[in-house]
């Protein structure tokens, strides 16, 4: 075994499943961080850099879950988690098919009760319900995760690792997952990770997709990305952020004080930006739909309310039991 990664004493030794770009990131990071690394992957080959730098081979999804107590798994997505997992407790039970109920729990009590799996493959709140559901019966500690960096980012502390599942869990392996990243607990629900990111990526390209457009459009006049993109960030940063700061708890509330800038007011400025795109050929289809969302609330009755009243017409109507439709 190489020696290029030190293991050190009384570091959790952890499974990585799955070697794309964001596992071999992960069990790199482990191995930087002197964690004795387990890792298995379907082609092995990916594995060689890891093993090369001090990982441990598994031959077979069973040997990798067996050889930890904590085992993270990073696959492509939750069909294909189950293909990976679903025959390892297939194969524990089948082999114990004969033997008495205790026997069989206390069999599988010594290779899967009492371990972590923490399942970082992207899917969906009610994936993550489904899986934790598959997981309790086998004696697996659930804890659903969201990575929100993309490969290089891992092992940078400002980045964010969003938990949901076993508080237990969380807790007795939050220092192996704090090298990863920022580990954030989210609560007992599991699929809460999955919202939180999905919501967080909505909210990225939505940004993304805002800061193109008017690139695009001072573009037109000549002004370089570079040069809009440090004022860009500096009123999203100084500005924006505040702006969310203080409609957060209107949203709580349900109540929209327009002491800011009214909805109304807020259309006829996009009007502005509708009108300078259209005379430089920029596409106008993200404007006019943020125009027509105003317009809604405004026609409900939020035209004397702070843009955070938008909401209301964002969740839509809500049926006698309060859900909405």
């Amino acid at each position: 075994m190489s020696t290029e990664n030190t293991v050190t004493a009384g570091k959790t030794p952890v499974t990585v499943i799955g070697l794309g770009n964001m596992g071999s990131a992960l069990a790199a990071t482990l191995l930087e961080n002197g964690h004795p690394t387990t890792v298995w992957n379907r082609s092995a080959a990916k594995a060689k850099p890891l093993v090369d730098r001090g990982a441990r081979l598994a031959a077979t999804p069973e040997e990798a879950v067996a050889a930890s107590p904590l085992i993270l798994v990073c696959v492509l997505d939750h069909d294909a988690l189950h293909t990976v997992l679903d025959p390892v407790a297939e194969s524990l039970a089948g082999s114990l098919a004969e033997s008495l109920a205790g026997s069989l729990a206390g069999s599988l009590a010594g290779s899967l009760a009492g371990k972590a799996l923490v399942n970082v493959t992207s899917g969906s709140p009610e994936q993550a319900d489904e899986a934790a559901a598959w997981a309790a019966p086998l004696g697996l500690g659930y804890l659903d995760g969201a990575i929100m960096t993309t490969p290089p980012g891992v092992g940078n502390p400002e980045m964010m690792f969003l938990y949901s599942g076993s508080a237990e869990v969380f807790e007795e392996h939050r220092a192996a997952l704090a090298v990863l990243g920022d580990p954030l607990y989210l609560g007992r629900e599991p699929g809460r990770a999955s919202l939180y990111d999905v919501a967080l990526l909505g909210l990225m390209w939505s940004t993304f997709t805002g800061w193109l457009h008017g690139t695009a459009l001072v573009g037109a006049d000549a002004t370089k990305a570079a040069d809009f993109t440090p004022v860009a960030i500096r009123w999203m940063t100084h500005a924006v952020a505040g702006f969310l700061a203080t409609y957060a708890p209107q949203v709580d509330a349900g109540h929209y004080p327009g002491d800011d800038a009214t909805v109304d007011v807020q259309i006829a400025t996009v009007g502005h930006l509708i009108h300078a795109a259209a005379d430089r050929g920029i596409d106008n289809a993200l404007p006019e739909l943020l125009k027509a969302t105003m317009e809604r609330a405004s026609a409900a009755g939020h035209g004397s309310d702070s843009y955070a009243s938008v909401i209301e017409v964002l969740r839509g109507q809500r049926q006698d039991d309060g859900t909405r439709v």
